[in-house]
Parts: structure tokens; sequence; C-alpha cells
């Protein structure tokens, strides 16, 4: 009777605590804030914490505390230098701990450019060579400068670079259609998809509440950002299981919201393979006023989950090469053709004009956008170019000063 007594008191024990635990679920009483549990002290510029203990670290603890985590993942700021020399950093040190055993996954890259990557890491490639052979300024934009540290630590090193992302072309199909629409060939090129997560999909709703668009639109937006996170899951997955990348660690460098709070990339990742990972950030608490500008005002919904493992505070810094001469152009047989001239540019002040052909840029012949482009990446404010022209029948020479 004693045990029958015993376990009834202790079943119904454990009933009122299951009750407590539900009536706490769905009722929960917070202390502080999921995302931030310990609130950093006196935080500057330079700082590396730990977010779940709100401990300030120095990088080299960090590093150690790594390991052999398989996959790492440094999401970016991508215009802010510093939050690029944060992957730089991160790179180099655990090439440091392990060399010959550390792999960069890259989102600025996809998969048809792969042989191109495996070219620029065993250094067969002026850099040159490799920006017009990506099409660098096509594919992604951005000034290389920003890369250009942690691509030419990858070559010096042999480090292989892996592409990640989705191509264009599928891209622009799959935010304009949906997908029950889409033609059968192109639905046999998507990666699986998992549109279910709820964290993820008010992050890309937040992203564009600022944007003037309908419901198809918000759509084709939500479609493009679980494309571009299943298909760098599954592109990183398919390496992490091929005898290649099967025992190393690997460095995926993306934008932040494909990283921050897991569920963009890594969450996918770890449904097809599930392996150690950390999420480390960067976050600008200094930010100039002639950038403030630059920034998109987007109010996020709170997240029951860290943003990082690790967060580096920044200054939102300036890339310092690179400049704009405030043109249109299109390829010509002739040269580079302008089609549209900015009021109060550089082009504007040295007299360029609409359906002048570019001819040759300093001593640079210009056969190619590409040829203009990549010498304006390299300069900086404070220069001059000399453009030779050709306006009708005659040839000129202007000057365009930065």
């Amino acid at each position: 009777m004693k045990q029958t007594l015993v376990s009834r008191l202790t079943t119904a024990a454990i009933g009122l605590i299951l009750l407590s635990l539900t009536a706490c679920t769905t009722n929960p009483r917070l202390l502080g804030n999921p995302e931030m549990p310990y609130p950093f002290n006196n935080p500057r510029v330079g700082d590396l914490f730990h977010v779940a203990t709100g401990h300030r670290v120095s990088e080299q603890e960090m590093l150690a505390a790594i390991g052999d985590t398989r996959v790492v993942y440094v999401g970016e700021t991508h215009d802010n230098p510093a939050s690029h020399q944060l992957q730089v950093d991160v790179l180099a040190g655990l090439f440091q701990k392990n060399p010959g055993g550390v792999t960069l996954a890259m989102e600025m890259f996809t998969p048809e450019q792969q042989p191109l990557l495996d070219r620029w890491t065993a250094g067969e490639l002026t850099e040159a060579e490799f920006l017009r052979q990506v099409k660098w300024f096509e594919n992604w934009q951005m000034n290389f400068a920003l890369y250009r540290p942690l691509l030419d630590f990858c070559r010096d090193k042999h480090i292989p670079v892996i592409a990640l992302n989705a191509p264009k072309s599928l891209v622009h199909k799959v935010g304009r259609t949906p997908l029950t629409e889409l033609p059968k060939e192109l639905r046999a090129q998507l990666p699986e998809l998992d549109f279910t997560d709820i964290y993820q999909r008010s992050m890309t709703e937040s992203i564009y509440s600022g944007h003037s668009m309908g419901k198809a639109m918000r759509d084709g937006f939500i479609r493009v950002q679980t494309l571009w996170d299943e298909t760098m899951a599954q592109n990183l997955v398919t390496y992490l299981r091929s005898p290649l990348g099967e025992d190393r660690q690997v460095v995926v460098v993306a934008g932040g919201n494909h990283v921050r709070y897991g569920f963009g990339i890594p969450r996918r990742v770890h449904r097809r393979l599930p392996v150690s990972y950390l999420l480390i950030g960067s976050q600008e608490i200094e930010i100039p006023k002639e950038r403030e500008a630059e920034l998109m005002d987007v109010k996020m919904p709170g997240f029951p989950m860290r943003a990082w493992d690790y967060l580096k505070l920044t200054r939102y810094e300036k890339v310092k090469t690179g400049v704009k001469l405030g043109v249109g152009i299109e390829e010509d047989p002739r040269g580079i053709l302008v089609t549209m001239v900015l009021p109060d540019s550089s082009a504007a002040k040295a007299g360029l004009l609409k359906g002048d052909i570019l001819l040759q840029a300093q001593t640079t012949e210009l056969k190619e956008r590409f040829d203009l482009l990549y010498l304006l990446m390299n300069m900086q404010k404070g220069e001059s170019l000399q453009l030779k022209i050709q306006r009708g029948e005659e040839h000129l020479l202007l000057t365009a000063e930065f």
C-alpha cells in the first residue's frame, strides 16, 4: 500500500510540475532579453564579446574556444571594411592553428565559377584576369578592395575557396515566378526549399517592409531569400561530404542576414548534415554622419535566441580606394559608349557628353566595361584620370578630377 501511495503522490507531483512547465511555456515571464542575456559592459569599438555570457574576450581566446568546430560562420556588413577585417582575422587565426586543414566558402561566387577560384588559389591568375573572368562587376559589384585581403590570403596560403551561391539567372526567375508555375526543368535545378521557418520569414518581411510593394513582390523576395539560403546550405554540405572537404574546417563568409540567429544558412546546413558550428558577427556602434544615409531603416522583431556566439563591435568605415566617374556606359565596337552623364559629376565637370566614345584612360585602351571599372576601382580621391575620347569625327583629350 505504501508503495502504491508513494507512486500516486509522485505521479500527482509530476503532473503538477508538467502543468506548471506548460503554463510557463504558454505564458512566459522572461527575465532580460534572450537575444542578449547579459548586456555588454561599457562597449567600445574594437571590443569582442562572448554573447551568451556578456564577457569581453580577446581574439586569441575566441579562436582557442572555436577548437575543431566544423563550420565557422562569419557574417558581414558588405560595405564595411572593418567587418571584412574580422573575416581575415578569423581565417588567419584558424589557419595558424590548423595549416592545410581550413577552407573558405563564400556567398560572393557561384559553382560555375569554381574552376576560376581554383586557378586563383593556385596562383595562376593575376587580379585583373581573375576579376574579368568571374565578371566581378556584373555578378557582385561591391568594391573588390573589400575582399582583396581575404582572397589574397587564400592565394598566398593556397587555401581552397568554395563557391556557394545560386546563379543569378535562376534567382531572377524564382523571384518573378511562383514555384508551381516554373517549368519542370527549372524546378529540377532547385534545392530542397523549406518555407516553414517563421523566423526567417519574419526577418525577410521586416527587411523589405520599408519598400512600397504588393504581396506578389513580397512573396518573390521570400522565395529568393530562401533560395539563396538553401542553395548555399546545399553547396556547403556537398563540399563537407566530399573527399576534398570531409576532414576540413570551413569558414563561411556571407551577408549577416544569411547567418545571424542561425536560421538562414546554418539551420539549413544542419538539417542536411548535423555538424558543430559557431556564429561570429560584427555590429557598427560608431557611424559617421556621412554614412548614416546609407543605412536601412529596418525594425526587426524580437527573436528568442542569440544572434551570434561572438560579436565584434566596429566603426562603419569607408573603403579607401575607388572613385566614380558619374556616367552610364555600354560596350561599343569603337570603345565604350557614354549613355548618360550625371550632373555635377567628375565626368560632367571634365566635359564628357552623352554619345561620346571612350577610347583610352591613362595608358589603358578601353575595349570592355571592365577596363574602365577596374581602373576606377583602384584610384583614390584627389587623383585625376586622362581620357581620350571620340566625339563625332573629333578625337579629344579630357581630364576627370576626383
